[in-house]
């Protein structure tokens, strides 16, 4: 970041953790002159699935106040309701931006859940430990979004999904976002007008 800072170079940030309001001692002037926003990535509400899903993760209490602390100090901050899982938290979607939205985030957007490569074991294991009883109602759910795999890598799709499913939490995220108020995606442009380049003969090598 105190390269990013010394050079004037926008950037977004992307996080779970309160740990991002150590630095705000860098982002509140970064976001004077529109160089950076802040994404806070917001599960569930719920703490007992929370625990379960994210045991080592800080609560969605806790989220919610390093959004009401980014937003205090002037830096651009919006709500990432991810990932949305099919009969587990989708349920929760609106409250999620309901709740980001009065903590102080202005823009928003949500992510349906990734089963990329190995992530995909790991995860029916956790489904059949925790909801056994509706484990398979969830993973055809998700194949049914992803082209009938359990991951469809497709720039465009792979965020999102496609199918009846998928276009239904799509519907639900644009009614939402229109009622709070919050703006779909990242908001205001970053400033990519004030970067300095490094002195030096141009491009550095690799040796």
């Amino acid at each position: 970041l105190e390269v990013l800072q010394r050079h004037r170079h926008p950037f977004s940030i992307v996080t779970k953790s309160a740990l991002i309001l150590r630095d705000l001692d860098l982002l509140e002037p970064m976001a004077k002159q529109q160089l950076c926003s802040v994404h806070i990535s917001v599960t569930t509400l719920d703490n007992g699935l929370k625990r379960t899903l994210e045991p080592r993760a800080p609560s969605a209490a806790i989220r919610l106040k390093t959004i009401q602390e980014l937003n205090r100090a002037g830096v651009p901050v919006g709500v990432l309701a991810a990932p949305m899982i099919p009969k587990i938290n989708d349920h929760e979607l609106e409250g999620i931006l309901e709740a980001s939205r009065d903590a102080g985030a202005k823009t928003a957007g949500y992510i349906l859940i990734r089963l990329p490569h190995e992530v995909k074991e790991l995860f029916e294991q956790w489904l059949k430990a925790h909801y056994p009883g509706r484990a398979n109602h969830v993973m055809n759910l998700i194949r049914q979004s992803r082209g009938g795999k359990s991951y469809d890598a497709r720039f465009g799709q792979r965020m999102v999904g496609s199918g009846y499913y998928a276009d239904m939490i799509a519907q639900r995220f644009r009614v939402a976002c229109s009622r709070l108020g919050l703006i779909s995606g990242e908001g205001g442009k970053l400033n990519c007008q004030l970067f300095r380049q490094p002195p030096g003969p141009g491009q550095l090598t690799l040796f």
